[in-house]
């Protein structure tokens, strides 16, 4: 597995993404700066820079950010484009995903979330209905909390039944904050 690190200088947030040997992004994971990747040990403060890191996610080097690593290109288009989210220049990506180890049903909820454009919101109930399972909200919550392609994969914008936010693996503070950078305001979903 490869790791790639790199910073989004002008959020404070880092992008940690994953693959391995094949051409799809396994998964993307972000930070604010200074946080531990949930799934290490720790990662010492993430400092401005790109780097690559073993499977023990210790680091093993630190390059500056180049179109010229083939290996690494589909790593850096997924930064160029979260860039571009974060700057409010992107409202949708075009990223190859592999969502297979996920179970059927949760690829089914991943590719349904896919669906809902930037700046609108759904509920857990009305996500549940679209992937055939009415009474699986808690369900289709679950999966969410598993989407391994957060703000990629849009799960920051399902929220409760009766407009609450509801949970966000990332806290609330961060879905709170997605769904203000794509023009949902506070007044409009409840804390």
């Amino acid at each position: 597995m490869i790791v790639t690190i790199a910073a989004v200088e002008s959020h404070q947030l880092a992008l940690i993404a994953s693959r391995h040997s094949s051409p799809k992004l396994v998964e993307v994971n972000w930070l604010q700066m200074g946080d531990s990747w949930h799934r290490s040990k720790s990662i010492p403060k993430l400092k401005k820079h790109y780097g690559l890191v073993d499977q023990d996610f210790t680091f093993i080097s630190q390059k500056s950010l180049s179109k010229s690593e083939p290996a690494e290109t589909l790593l850096i288009e997924a930064l160029e484009q979260l860039t571009a989210y974060f700057k409010g220049e992107r409202q949708a990506f075009n990223l190859p995903l592999d969502i297979s180890l996920g179970t059927d049903f949760q690829q089914r909820v991943w590719q349904e979330l896919q669906k809902i454009p930037h700046g609108k919101t759904i509920s857990y109930a009305t996500l549940a209905q679209r992937v055939g399972n009415p009474k699986g909200y808690r369900a289709v919550a679950n999966a969410n909390g598993r989407n391994p392609f957060s703000i990629i994969i849009p799960c920051h914008r399902v929220i409760a039944s009766d407009g609450k936010l509801g949970g966000y693996t990332g806290g609330l503070d961060k879905k709170e904050y997605l769904l203000a950078l794509e023009g949902i305001k506070g007044d409009e979903v409840k804390r």
